[in-house]
């Protein structure tokens, strides 16, 4: 029966499963065919989960799939389905948390996990397995065999240790009955603050920034919740500074370092050793957008020329590399190209001498370390900022303005020559949530640049999804679109980094059409993916596939979890619009997440941002004018960093929320609201800058 069907990843629109459409392997999608195929046949299911850009992903794929020896093996013992974890990552979070449970160990890429063909619950599982036995791990066709005669002839013990592991993924989602709920003084207790402040400077990497040791991520959920920190703390404990060169200190460090793309822009996944020298080389989306958000109100605290530059490199990156022509944002590029991790990016001290003048080599060398002993293998070079510009233009003893135009001269040189090598693999999927996390960065480097032209790529991605990604009759949103086509319903992650891009992009380029748009989507997620008896929302909707278990995030993964974003989103659309539901539904929220909030506050970054303006109070400011008028007047509204303030400026030819009056004209006019409540209209200048408060 499996060769009948053979490999049917031909029809597929993931750039991932098309990877894998050729492989001698009967690779499956999983759909209801896929899954009856298995059920009739008997055959466990080989499930093997991945990304476009993975770079273990590939390294499997090249030892066992395409090997027709191994694959023989698979194609006889198992119905195997392969799966893009970007598309559905309802399925990654069910099977990685599995995973763990199994095995006590953190997951990762591929993943690599043996179901039951009938109930699809885990019984064995892993992530890389070689195709000969080494790294203390078994050869793939060896665990393979040993795989299915297990299943074979233990299909009874395997029986019992799926009920278990069933039992064990509701168990993570239960409560006690007194755990349900938190008072309402425990969600305005502040003071949770002050446990993920602790929990954060104990990990926190005093010499190199960033927290734990390699491989080291940025964790920018992290560094924004160390910049609120300073907004709650007592400053008579003298923690707020540490909180702050905390973050500062990281940010810099990551902007200096390899993990940053000096030449092309934009930041690399992670970094393999603590000093944030040599990355992985891929580059997603998620990471770009969030790190331009975070470091935007880096900006705001301290206007570095360091963090000023890394964002309008990224922000250009994103523009120029990432985006399609109808406006949305592609999802990562390769750590590979021509079978090499890197390769697209290292350099030859020999070339670069080659490529450019004897001063321009001098002060790129000494910047980047060229000047050094190689830091890729011995052999090559990746840039990284050993010291500060300053120090570098010092040592020099050369005039500043001379030093930077040798150093941008070298810089183009070397991107215009980098430009001509192979190029990494683009994974061109377009993913609703990761778009969302693009706009809200672009926003904020707009903002933060005075550069209105990243506005108008957040304002285009923002389009696209409209016009391409919800469907027409129902008006749900779907989670991707590759290959000119949207399939999968939008999980919770797509909804709330949606609605949250929108408020940002709303208080800098206010459109009545959006705020509709923003209002529809916050209905949709309400009646969908809410729990209405113990409160927090579900990852996946009433209308999708029903799985082994149906996650409810409140951790910070790779990307923010949905219910910290959208509790968030809520409390600033609620003040918008003076809708007490959308308040109720994030304090349903806060009551639900409280308790794992005070186990580990700091695992709970964007929920605590969340916490931040429910228990601080929210902000809301409306100008209302031309725009012609009002540029000085927002330019008030949004000084210094302020977390819990939001800033609209709608002009006078559109309605804005039904609470404005829109009977109005003439000079510019703003209103302070708070808790529904809206104060007289402000009609000057310097009476608005005093009645601010966050």
């Amino acid at each position: 029966m499996t060769e009948l069907v053979g490999n049917r990843l031909t029809q597929e629109t993931s750039p991932y499963l098309l990877q894998h459409a050729d492989n001698p392997v009967h690779w499956q999608p999983w759909d209801d065919a896929a899954l009856a195929l298995a059920e009739q046949s008997g055959k466990p299911i080989l499930l093997s989960v991945g990304y476009s850009s993975c770079h273990w992903c590939h390294v499997m794929a090249h030892e066992s799939f395409e090997d027709d020896a191994t694959a023989e093996v698979m194609n006889e013992h198992f119905v195997c389905i392969k799966v893009d974890r970007e598309e559905r990552p309802d399925l990654d979070k069910v099977y990685q948390l599995a995973h763990y449970l199994l095995t006590r160990s953190s997951g990762g890429w591929p993943l690599t996990i043996f179901l039951d063909p009938e109930t699809r619950v885990p019984f064995f599982s892993g992530t890389y397995f070689p195709k000969r036995a080494m790294y203390q791990r078994p050869s793939f066709v060896d665990l393979l065999l040993r795989i299915s005669q297990a299943f074979a002839q233990q299909g009874s013990e395997i029986g019992e240790q799926g009920e278990r592991l069933v039992e064990l993924l509701q168990s993570t989602a239960a409560r006690e009955s007194e755990d349900q709920a938190a008072t309402s003084d425990e969600i305005t207790d502040l003071r949770i603050f002050s446990k993920a402040f602790k929990e954060l400077r104990q990990s926190y990497d005093e010499q190199h920034g960033g927290f734990g040791s390699a491989p080291k991520f940025p964790m920018p959920t992290s560094l924004d919740l160390l910049l609120r920190y300073s907004d709650v703390a007592d400053p008579r404990e003298g923690t707020r500074q540490m909180a702050l060169d905390m973050a500062l200190t990281t940010l810099t460090k990551i902007c200096r370092g390899g993990i940053r793309d000096h030449l092309g822009g934009g930041f690399c996944r992670y970094s393999v050793d603590q000093e944030w020298m040599i990355p992985h080389f891929e580059k997603m989306l998620y990471d770009n957008g969030a790190l331009l958000s975070v470091l935007s109100d880096a900006c705001a605290i301290d206007p570095d020329s360091l963090y000023r530059e890394s964002i309008e490199e990224a922000a250009d990156w994103m523009i120029r590399e990432m985006q399609s022509q109808d406006g949305a944002f592609f999802s990562s590029i390769d750590a590979d190209s021509e079978g090499e991790e890197g390769r697209f990016y290292l350099w030859r001290r020999n070339t670069v001498r080659k490529l450019l003048s004897e001063e321009e080599f001098l002060v790129f060398a000494t910047l980047y370390g060229i000047d050094k002993q190689p830091n890729f293998e011995g052999r090559a070079w990746n840039p990284h900022r050993y010291d500060s510009w300053r120090s570098v233009v010092f040592r020099l003893d050369m005039e500043p303005g001379k030093a930077a135009e040798l150093l941008a001269s070298a810089k183009q040189k070397l991107f215009c020559a980098r430009e001509l090598r192979v190029r990494p693999a683009r994974d061109d999927k377009v993913l609703a949530s990761w778009n969302g996390l693009a706009i809200k960065g672009l926003v904020c480097a707009g903002a933060a640049l005075d550069m209105p032209e990243y506005m108008d790529a957040a304002e285009q991605a923002v389009d696209f999804v409209r016009s391409r990604m919800i469907d027409q009759e129902t008006g749900r949103l779907y989670a991707t679109h590759a290959a000119d086509r949207s399939r999968f319903l939008g999980y919770l992650d797509d909804y709330a980094n949606l609605i949250e891009a929108l408020l940002h992009l709303l208080q800098h380029r206010w459109r009545d059409d959006l705020l509709v748009f923003v209002q529809d989507l916050a209905e949709r997620v309400l009646a969908e993916f809410e729990d209405t008896d113990e409160g927090g929302f579900y990852f996946t909707s009433t209308e999708h596939e029903a799985l082994i278990h149906t996650p409810k995030p409140a951790i910070d993964e790779a990307v923010p979890a949905g219910n910290g974003v959208l509790c968030s989103a809520l409390l600033k659309l609620s003040e918008l619009v003076h809708a007490p539901e959308y308040r109720e539904a994030a304090e349903r929220i806060l009551r639900w997440a409280t308790p794992d909030m005070e186990r580990m506050p700091s695992a709970h970054a964007s929920l605590l941002g969340a916490l931040h303006l429910y228990g601080s109070g929210l902000e809301t400011c409306v100008i209302r004018g031309e725009a012609s008028d009002t540029a000085e007047w927002q330019a008030v509204c949004r000084q210094g960093y302020a977390p819990r303030r939001q800033c609209f400026s709608i002009p006078w030819e559109c309605a804005g929320p039904d609470w404005l009056p829109h009977d109005a004209s003439g000079a510019p006019l703003a209103y302070l609201c708070e808790n529904f409540s809206c104060s007289v209209p402000i009609r000057d200048m310097n009476t608005l800058r005093s009645a601010l408060k966050g």
